[in-house]
């Protein structure tokens, strides 16, 4: 069974850049796609970012846009969130999520959905305050 291990996150400054890593086990990339969804304390839990192996389709939440970047290497099975111009609002938990791909996860028209995706990593706490 595949596992996810979320690892990168940490203390930043308002402005300042962090990368999440998933490392990804028991399989490879193919057929799979990759989410990133985050959890503040009071706040619903929201899909951050997508990506999938086939089409290399990628999604991406309203207020991340232009700020995040996911990325990821097959090689490696790894998949990366680079997050630039953070913001205090962007302080939460990060999850990376498996899912598969051929059930439509991350597809353009079903962009990220927490019912696609059903293999959770552990987490990884981003702060960003002064």
């Amino acid at each position: 069974q595949v596992q996810l291990v979320e690892s990168g996150g940490g203390l930043v400054q308002p402005g300042g850049s962090l990368r999440l890593s998933c490392a990804v086990s028991g399989d490879t990339l193919n057929g799979y796609a990759i989410a990133w969804f985050r959890q503040a304390p009071g706040k619903e839990l929201e899909g951050v970012s997508c990506i999938r192996s086939r089409d290399d389709n990628r999604n991406y939440a309203d207020s991340v846009k232009g700020r995040f970047t996911i990325f990821r290497d097959n090689a490696k099975n790894m998949v990366y969130l680079q997050m630039n111009s953070l913001k205090p609002e962007d302080t939460a938990e990060y999850y990376c999520v498996s899912g598969f791909e051929w059930t439509g996860a991350c597809t353009v028209q079903r962009g990220i959905q927490i019912s696609d995706f059903g293999n959770w990593g552990q987490g990884t706490q981003v702060t960003v305050s002064t």
